[in-house]
């Protein structure tokens, strides 16, 4: 028996706790976590698994700044910390590796103002940048350790290093999620199908393969495309929220994979264990084909080799682009629809997603059985809806 034969009860209609639709990081996360929880459960996907903006290829872990410390910093540290111990915890379940270090983060300062501000970040960090035994740096020096990363001449005011930030590679963390699921007995999987029909008043969802199901809840985690299937019927004044196109690529090079990465003006420099080095990313509200890459990504490239001339003459092996989801209000849309509780929306991380999803999952999750979900308030479903209803 397959692994989606299990949630069809012999000679009748499936049924099952929990249907999650999307299988990309949040989706992964909360079918995983289902299963340990002993949810019945039940993950769809149109296309295959992490087949989207979560099979990108950068990998940044890195914390909101150290000032004006509020619920939102707090809630993402505490993530950001518990991860290594999640990512440890499935590579003794599975035996596979996802790539995670905490490599640290060098942020140049190429201007003389940027130099006070950052030596404030310094002194919020020894306060905010802790958790019981552990404590984080943002130390300001004057130069970088490893020449030409990053080049001199981006160090006028001097440089910034961030001992908290981390790397992950996408891919094989979203592969050892899968091989995870595939271990938990009360959870399915199904790829290719996608959602044709759901009342969330009965408890009815048709796939587009015409199957028919009936379910307790339902996470909606599919990106982008959860946007209109919570928003449909409401009448908003605005979407709640869009796609945003992001190109990022590979470069092959001879560096040391335990080097921090690197960060300026919205520019990633990330090495990985397989020799590689990702950069990215764009940020494209407009676009054609959301899946091509352009002149933009190779603007990014001709920017990192600056900013890292040890990669100048290293070989770009692949070039990606995709979709990730933004919400109205930029931050995670978590939560139970207030109209239709059986359903709870899991999704808009945008560039955070990698980082919160393992929590923003038990938060869903909660929801799912009616206890109390612990998340900032710009990250509720309905914080999200308030924005959307508001006239422009």
């Amino acid at each position: 028996m397959d692994s989606a034969d299990r949630a069809k009860p012999p000679g009748g209609q499936s049924s099952v706790d929990l249907l999650v639709v999307g299988g990309g990081i949040m989706g992964l996360w909360a079918t995983l976590k289902a299963g340990r929880r002993g949810l019945k459960t039940l993950l769809i996907d149109e296309r295959s698994l992490a087949g989207g903006a979560s099979g990108g290829l950068l990998g940044a872990l890195m914390s909101h700044t150290p000032d004006k410390w509020n619920e939102k910093k707090q809630f993402q540290f505490d993530a950001l910390l518990q991860l290594e111990d999640e990512v440890v915890r499935l590579e003794a379940e599975t035996g596979l590796a996802a790539g995670y270090r905490r490599c640290g983060r060098l942020i140049p300062l190429p201007k003389d103002h940027l130099r006070p501000i950052a030596l404030r970040y310094e002194l919020d960090a020894k306060d905010r940048w802790r958790q019981t035994s552990r404590s984080f740096e943002w130390a300001v020096g004057d130069a970088g350790d490893i020449a030409g990363w990053p080049d001199a001449g981006f160090t006028k005011a001097g440089i910034v290093h961030d001992t908290f930030a981390a790397r992950v590679s996408p891919r094989r963390l979203a592969a050892m999620l899968v091989s995870a699921i595939g271990r938990a007995a009360s959870v399915s999987v199904r790829e290719d199908i996608g959602l044709e029909k759901l009342d969330p008043v009965a408890g009815f969802a048709e796939l587009t393969d015409g199957e028919r199901l009936s379910f307790g809840h339902v996470i909606v985690a599919a990106g982008h495309r959860s946007f209109p299937l919570l928003g449909a019927g409401r009448g908003l004044e605005k979407p709640l929220g869009q796609p945003v196109k992001g190109q990022a690529a590979l470069i092959k090079a001879d560096i040391d994979p335990d080097w921090p990465l690197l960060y300026l003006d919205g520019l990633y420099i990330v090495p990985h264990d397989d020799g590689t080095v990702a950069i990215g990313s764009t940020s494209e509200n407009s676009f054609g084909d959301p899946l091509s890459t352009d002149e933009q990504l190779d603007a990014l490239i001709a920017s990192a080799r600056q900013l890292a001339p040890v990669l100048a003459d290293g070989l770009v092996v692949k070039r990606w682009a995709g979709l990730r989801p933004k919400a109205i209000g930029r931050d995670p849309m978590i939560g139970p629809d207030p109209e239709k509780p059986r359903i709870v929306a899991l999704t808009g991380g945008f560039k955070v997603s990698f980082g919160l999803a393992h929590k923003l999952a038990d938060a869903a999750l909660d929801a799912v059985e009616g206890r109390a979900f612990a998340v900032p308030e710009s990250f509720r479903f309905e914080s999200h809806l308030d924005l959307c209803s508001r006239k422009t």
